[in-house]
């Protein structure tokens, strides 16, 4: 059991280890060299320049000013001043609100944390059942609600501050979820003009044995569209050819590598062995064998090109659509098409950053499969994590483990070694078991077929929420529980067994303490100094930079790991709702992580993370609904806790709110969710008019025409190959011209697209 000593041993060490990260990085932020590594995002932006073209040549390197180091605490008054507008237009509206997340945090916290302390601390305190029973405790666990006897009518305290954190809770959460949406659909209608405000993504375009998919997208939408189509990009499988292109800039990389180090020894040339990854087998000279691999890639590139453009089956049943004006492409996004509703499904397409290209090549029919596939596989692993799990808790509990099995005495004799093993190494354990979860997840995502990154993660942020929800806190909760009480589960009989797991379930605030501190608060500390990119970037600018565009290739920015750091966040917020009446002690500790997370997150976000995309703050929605499934947790826990405390007049008052929370939400979710999954067509109206009063003259078909073109046909001399032709239509009659030998105008419904022509309707 986890003492106050132990928890003292763990917040020195993690504190002593943030300081370190911080004091790293306020030096190391200051030298020259390092400049690109923690202020990418203007150099993108080209407001900053480097340092290292001017002054003397130790200051290339090195900051000799020393005054600059007695103000080397000056990025935290830095990374708050920018105003909320402004950022919004520096990084744009997904970091501003994802900034928010931690201020909610704190929001909901910091009185929470005050009234806990001021209420239901003394109550606990003062109580004495812990000290008279025979179960292992320590300080820690008298300040819980397992210090209070059973029947006591000190449960109605609790009961009463329960209902008043869940109402101040719901009370934040509305106000914040009108903000978010007010501001979301501020920056819609504020927004530069943005292809993806006139462009649906079509899907499920059926067969026709007449026409090509370019020409039957092209007469679908001239019939059923004839005011608003303006043009449309087929998709084309290009997976093979962006392999090809990705594996011949890698060639490039390494030839350039090796023909820069036979550069600087010209005596001697570079070598490579042809066996598994380098490692053995005949060795070759480097440079022949890169450059033979550039000439062949090149060939099979080029050949592969030749082969999309004459091949009809590499086009894709799907299309990128554009229209004349944003009000149509609402229109369009959020109606059915025809009157298979599996045919011709339109969704508001991504913008062109957001796009995941390689999943629009997938069958649409098999993505019902994928999906059940990736659940099955989510399931088996995320319950037989556990096992891991159990593992982390023997090490966090391993004082009621040796009362049962006594060998074990002699490991945690010594006293400091005691202290690290239950109050650092579960924490680390834990992380550790995490590291690789989040690709594992995000592959899973892709798996599933989703065609916008924002998409991916999103989901996969989901996946990491349920399976932290269910391994790292119910498996927590659960086998610590048994370890924690071993020798009671062994010796009493089996329907004692939920009466102590409801006792040692506020104990388990300990590991989530110990959690807290190595997970928020030495993490988020380790995240400002960015060690990994620092390091690699060095490595390229040593080995691999010739020219200034290589150095700006090397410099990688990054992006907030949303489909990661947004689940983790929220598994802070279950803690502290979860613990909030139960076991108040924790609730600091959450709030210092809130307080540290956002001013680094700030500064990252100001000066270092460059987003792949932006959504519009479409996630809120999913961030709402995890803070809720977090309430409800907590009112079902207390709930049952107060069960096994016999609290019979009390307990049963807790019902009521598990509903009331689920009516919140559903009426958050009714009044506020619409703005983020539609665009009301009054604003498309309105930007619609003052665009074309402003700029009467714009050729929206040239701005939109390649905005959808693939990124690996950008940039080379064969972009015009792979638009869809121009034709002259004939309008008389209302009639769309089309190759279909049957019905050269299409009187009727065709039985694939269930579509008619304007002049068969009455």
């Amino acid at each position: 059991m986890a003492t106050l000593g132990d928890i003292g041993v763990s917040a020195a060490f993690n504190i002593l280890s943030a300081l370190v990260f911080l004091l790293a990085f306020a030096i190391l932020r200051l030298q020259p060299f390092n400049d690109r590594v923690y202020f990418p995002k203007w150099y993108l932006k080209g407001v900053r320049c480097s340092p290292s073209r001017s002054g003397a040549f130790v200051n290339k390197f090195v900051n000799l000013d020393f005054r600059s180091y007695l103000r080397f605490l000056n990025w935290i008054p830095e990374a708050l001043k920018m105003p909320e507008s402004e950022l919004i237009d520096h990084a744009g509206l997904d970091s501003a609100v994802y900034l928010r997340i931690y201020l909610l945090g704190l929001k909901i916290f910091v009185p929470i944390t005050l009234l806990a302390f001021a209420v239901l601390v003394p109550v606990n305190w003062t109580d004495n059942t812990l000290s008279k029973s025979n179960i292992v405790v320590s300080d820690i666990d008298k300040l819980t609600i397992s210090n209070i006897q059973n029947k006591s009518p000190r449960f109605w305290t609790h009961l009463v501050m329960a209902y008043a954190f869940t109402i101040w809770a719901c009370y934040v959460l509305l106000r914040e979820y009108e903000i978010i949406a007010t501001m979301r659909l501020h920056f819609l209608a504020t927004e530069h003009r943005r292809p993806d405000q006139f462009t649906v993504l079509v899907r499920n375009v059926p067969p026709d044995p007449d026409e090509s998919v370019t020409e039957l997208v092209e007469h679908f939408f001239l019939v059923n569209h004839p005011d608003h189509y303006l043009t449309h990009q087929v998709v084309y499988n290009a997976n093979k050819l962006t392999k090809l292109v990705k594996e011949k800039k890698s060639m490039q990389n390494w030839l350039d590598f090796n023909q820069l180090k036979y550069n600087r020894n010209p005596s001697q040339r570079p070598t490579r062995k042809m066996g598994f990854l380098g490692l053995c087998g005949e060795k070759v000279d480097a440079i022949d064998y890169y450059t033979s691999e550039i000439d062949r890639l090149t060939k099979e590139e080029a050949l592969e090109r030749e082969q999309i453009k004459t091949n009809p089956k590499a086009i894709m049943p799907v299309a990128f659509v554009s229209f004349k004006t944003r009000w149509a492409a609402a229109v369009c996004a959020q109606t059915q098409q025809t009157r298979n509703p599996t045919l011709w499904l339109t969704e508001w397409a991504p913008e062109p950053r957001d796009v995941y290209w390689h999943n629009l090549a997938i069958p649409f029919v098999s993505l019902t499969v994928r999906r059940l596939i990736v659940a099955v596989a989510f399931f088996f692993l995320t319950f037989f994590f556990m096992i891991p799990i159990a593992i982390v808790q023997s090490f966090a509990n391993i004082e009621g483990i040796e009362k049962a099995v006594r060998f074990l005495r002699p490991v945690i004799e010594i006293k400091f070694i005691k202290s690290l093993i239950q109050g650092v190494l579960p924490g680390i354990a834990l992380k550790i078991f995490l590291i690789l979860l989040p690709m594992i997840l995000m592959l899973m995502s892709k798996i599933e077929g989703f065609t916008a990154i924002s998409i991916l993660e999103r989901r996969s942020a989901g996946k990491y929420y349920i399976f932290l929800l269910i391994n790292v806190f119910l498996g927590s909760v659960i086998t610590g529980a048994a370890f924690e009480q071993l020798n009671s589960f062994i010796k009493q009989s089996a329907n004692q067994i939920p009466r102590i797991i409801g006792q040692a379930i506020p104990m388990k605030a300990t590991f989530f303490i110990t959690y807290i501190m190595v997970d928020g608060w030495a993490g988020s500390a380790g995240e400002i100094l960015r060690l990994k990119p620092l390091i690699i970037y060095h490595l390229k600018n040593f080995f691999l930079v010739k020219t200034e565009k290589d150095r700006e290739e090397a410099m990688d920015p990054g992006s907030i790991d949303f489909a990661s750091n947004e689940p983790q966040i929220q598994l802070y917020f279950l803690l502290g709702l979860v613990y909030m009446v139960v076991t108040p002690i924790l609730l600091p500790f959450i709030v210092v992580f809130f307080g540290l997370a956002y001013v680094v997150y700030r500064h990252q976000i100001i000066n270092v993370y460059n987003q792949e995309y932006e959504s519009g703050a479409a996630f809120w929605p999913d961030v709402h609904a995890r803070i809720i499934t977090a309430l409800i947790i907590f009112q079902i826990i207390l709930l049952g806790l107060m069960g096994t405390k016999e609290a019979a007049q009390s307990a049963p008052l807790l019902i009521a709110l598990p509903v009331l929370t689920i009516w919140f939400h559903r009426f958050c979710k009714n009044r506020y969710e619409p703005a983020f999954v539609r665009y009301p067509l009054q604003e498309a109206m309105m930007k619609d008019t003052l665009e074309r009063a402003k700029e009467p003259n714009l050729n929206l078909k040239g701005f939109l025409q390649n905005a959808y073109l693939h990124p690996v046909f950008k940039g080379g001399d064969d972009d015009s190959g792979y638009n869809a032709p121009d034709e002259d239509l004939e309008q008389e009659n209302l009639l769309v011209p089309t190759k279909r030998q049957s019905r050269r105008n299409t009187p009727l419904p065709s039985k694939y697209s269930g579509s008619a022509s304007p002049s068969s309707l009455p």
